[in-house]
């Protein structure tokens, strides 16, 4: 098994230069003090996810190009491999939860990827994209389990070091599979990193606890964090993760719409709720607040509808 290094988070910035947004860092003071916000929810497509699919995808050859790649997502990875896709003339198949929110779903498909949906309750989305590519030749593109989508996302990473007027001290990453936390692991080797996740779905922060991987319980609850709904995390995240210390958190509903709220109230900023979280354990004072506190907001992909509930409170 492959695993990247930091050397690997600068190629792919230079390989993707041009190709994604440079996301503000913005100040936000709080009672206990100054944090800074990485706003990836401005990112093309809404999420940072455009930096690992199209790191991954500029690597493909010219004949894996016109094979076609296929992925499986909630969202926010269909819609970021389906833009990298369209601008590189690949065809694109994506795998999403027949509840995916519609926006997600319209944002995908606006790309010209293929959607195929499934059971998020019943179904196995990773065997029925591993079908999909053998079946049609293509190449299959995990949203976290593989190193050159890491790399591309720990281009954030980088971008932030630049962008923060002082060193970074630590920061607090929205933990779904890792892809995210990992790879700015790599890029921030000096910084404090804390995964944060939604409470019944912290799976990240229970294997770092353990030293080993473990699934989410098969009692999960509901969650408004979509985006983080993943069952397992990888070999590849979670090594990278452990071997740097990274630090568990988890938010439940009302901190993490906290979160939201305030993003918008103070910020302006639209964000969804799975890319709150780490804002919302900050707010909730779960991780501490010192120099150089960065937060990244990881997405901003919500239904407006929903959005106005949680801003209404």
């Amino acid at each position: 098994m492959s695993f990247p290094t930091r050397n690997d988070v600068l190629a792919a910035a230079e390989r993707i230069r041009g190709l994604v947004v440079e996301t503000p860092l913005k100040p936000l003071d709080l009672p206990r003090g100054r944090i800074w916000l990485k706003c990836e929810s401005l990112q093309t497509g809404g999420a940072f996810k455009l930096r690992g699919a199209t790191n991954r995808l500029l690597k493909l050859s010219e004949e894996e190009r016109r094979r076609g790649v296929v992925a499986f997502s909630s969202g926010n990875h269909a819609q970021g491999v389906a833009i990298a896709a369209e601008r590189l003339g690949i065809p694109a198949v994506i795998v999403m939860p027949a509840d995916a929110p519609a926006l997600k779903v319209e944002g995908t498909r606006s790309h010209g990827a293929e959607i195929v949906f499934y059971d998020r309750a019943t179904e196995d989305r990773v065997a029925i994209a591993r079908a999909l590519a053998e079946e049609r030749g293509a190449t299959l593109v995990p949203s976290f389990d593989d190193p050159d989508i890491v790399a591309g996302q720990g281009t954030a990473g980088l971008e932030l070091l630049r962008q923060c007027p002082g060193s970074v001290q630590q920061v607090l990453v929205p933990t779904g599979g890792g892809g995210l936390a990992a790879g700015i692991a790599l890029a921030c080797s000096e910084a404090s990193i804390f995964c944060v996740e939604p409470e019944g779905w912290d799976d990240m922060g229970r294997s770092l606890e353990s030293g080993e991987i473990v699934p989410v319980n098969a009692d999960a609850p509901p969650t408004l964090c979509d985006a983080l709904q993943t069952p397992k995390v990888s070999p590849i995240t979670f090594s990278i993760l452990h071997a740097r210390g990274a630090t568990g958190i988890s938010v439940n509903e009302d901190e993490t719409k906290a979160a939201v709220r305030l993003a918008y109230e103070n910020l302006g900023l639209v964000v969804e709720a799975g890319g709150a979280v780490a804002l919302a354990a900050l707010l909730a004072g779960k991780a501490p607040i010192g120099p150089g506190t960065v937060a990244v907001l990881s997405g901003g992909n919500i239904d407006p509808e929903l959005h106005s509930q949680i801003v209404a409170g």
